[in-house]
């Protein structure tokens, strides 16, 4: 039971705002019960929410070596491989959270950001329209989705999402116009101030 006593610790530490002691007691709750995955998830999300995602990384494949199929753990390796630059390895492990789990619409964000970064735009445009899908009203998705759009030359899906934004909100529309350089529209919002 030392196990759930460090690890219910840890999560009383987490709870206070206090991370170090945290991954500390999370790292004893793991060392006293091997294969117990709740505090090596937990270490793992620690990590990367201070941006230490090189050392995210490793936790976050431990659990997917012992849970091939936890969509959430692929998709937080995605994240993680995404903030490094690592863009491919990144495509892989949201593809196989997608696959895993068709609902998860930041998988299929993260997949599109993932392959925009990549400079792939048709297949970013292909993941965020999923996205974007799943979140009618995610402004970010519909934003991205634009974009990609944009950079692969498809004008007409790329008004109809600068209508639907525009439906709930004007000042990302407005921004998506600016950035995509489509002064043609920039009518629809010429009442917004920057």
């Amino acid at each position: 039971m030392n196990h759930w006593r460090y690890y219910l610790f840890g999560r009383m530490l987490e709870l206070a705002g206090r991370k170090p002691q945290a991954i500390a007691a999370y790292t004893s709750a793991a060392r006293a019960r091997a294969g117990f995955l709740r505090p090596t998830n937990r270490i793992a999300y620690l990590l990367a929410l201070q941006d230490r995602f090189d050392e995210a990384e490793p936790y976050f494949q431990t659990v997917l070596r012992a849970e091939p199929h936890n969509a959430v753990a692929h998709f937080n390796l995605g994240y993680t491989l995404d903030k490094r630059g690592l863009h491919q390895q990144a495509v892989a492990a949201f593809r196989e959270a997608t696959r895993l789990k068709p609902a998860m619409d930041r998988a299929w964000y993260g997949l599109g950001l993932a392959h925009a970064a990549l400079g792939q735009h048709r297949e970013a445009a292909a993941a965020l329209e999923q996205a974007a899908k799943l979140q009618q009203m995610n402004p970010h998705a519909w934003y991205q989705l634009g974009m990609a759009l944009h950079l692969t030359g498809n004008a007409e899906h790329f008004e109809q999402v600068v209508m639907h934004l525009l439906r709930f909100d004007p000042k990302m529309t407005r921004r998506l116009i600016i950035d995509s350089g489509r002064s043609d529209l920039s009518h629809l919002v010429r009442d917004l101030v920057a």
